[in-house]
This record gives C-alpha cells, structure tokens and sequence, in this order.
C-alpha cells in the first residue's frame, strides 16, 4: 500500500547573499518560485505546502491550488519553516522538502524521488550528483520530531548526518541540483 507523503516547499528565507526577494527572480522568463512550483508533480503527494513570508507567493501557491501557509516570523530560520510546514502535512507518512531557487530542477526528477521513497519508506531519500547528496530530501514521519526539535538555522541535514546508514540517493544530472544564492549564479544560468 502506498504511502502518504507530503511535500513542503520552502520560500520563506530572506535571500541576504541575493540582495533582494531572489524568488521573484527569472531564469528564461519564469520566476524561481514559479519554476519551483511547476517542479512539484501534485499527483505525488498528498499535501504540498508552501511556506512563504511573501504575500505574492502565497497568492501563487494558491493559484497552483497547494497550501499557502504564512510564516510570519522568517527571522527565526530555516528550523521555523520546517515546522510550519510538517505542521501543515497532517497524517503523512512522509515528507518531501524542496528549497526554492533549483531552478532547473525537473517534475520527472522531483517524481522519480517520490517513487524510490514509496519503495522504500522507511529510509531518507535524496537527489545526488556524483554520490553528492543534494535537495530535494525525503523524510519518513519516525524522523518528525527530530525536524521539529531543530532550531535557527538547523535544517534537515542535520538529521540526515545522524542518520547516514539510513540515506538512500538518486542521481540526476549536476544542473538541476544547482542552487541559486547570488546574482551571479543566476546569470550563470541564465548563460547557460
């Protein structure tokens, strides 16, 4: 039987190596929240949750008919909003977190992710290039209260370095795994 697995987009930081609301950035005419959206297949998850501080990308999580959930209080890093959003996935049996600025990041790979946790559920799945492991990650719920329990800017990887035995990996290509923290990177891509 499959499992229930939820998904936590994660748009609430507040870019400061970018400059500005990088998510409102464009790589070939589409903003990075918007391409992190499109990467969402929906009919993989129970739940997708966006969690954001930007009322414009509350109003577009809306639009692709996922949660909106508001983080009033980004300040208190990247734990917060992982909190926010497992609070939002309620019985899920699973929990995929995808960062927002993978611009080229693809559906089938986001998919495909979803797929290789169901067949092995009680495991944290991730995609890699190389054997490097990147985002986004899957979490089963007997992880939950690890996530929860983080603080500031603690993120999954936290758990995932007390857990390495229980890390399973999908390799995809190294440019979807790109992030996009400054300017420059995103004119690297744009380059491309």
């Amino acid at each position: 039987m499959a499992q229930t697995l939820g998904c936590v987009v994660m748009a609430a930081g507040n870019a400061r190596r970018f400059g500005e609301n990088k998510l409102a950035a464009e790589v070939r005419g589409r903003s990075l929240i918007r391409r992190a959206l499109e990467a969402v297949p929906p009919e993989a998850f129970g739940t997708v949750a966006v969690v954001t501080q930007y009322p414009e990308v509350l109003e577009l999580a809306e639009a692709f008919h996922f949660t909106a959930v508001e983080n009033r209080h980004p300040d208190l890093g990247i734990s917060h909003t992982i909190r926010l959003g497992l609070e939002s996935l309620r019985g899920c049996d699973g929990a995929m977190f995808l960062v927002s600025d993978q611009p080229l990041l693809r559906q089938e790979s986001v998919r495909a992710l979803a797929e290789l946790w169901q067949s092995r559920p009680e495991n944290i799945a991730a995609l890699a290039h190389g054997g490097v492991r990147g985002n986004p990650c899957v979490f089963p719920a007997r992880f939950f209260p690890e996530l929860l329990a983080l603080a500031e800017d603690h993120g999954g990887n936290t758990v995932i370095r007390r857990h390495e035995e229980d890390l399973i990996l999908l390799e995809v290509p190294e440019q979807e795994l790109t992030d996009v923290d400054t300017r420059a990177a995103l004119n690297e891509i744009e380059n491309r």
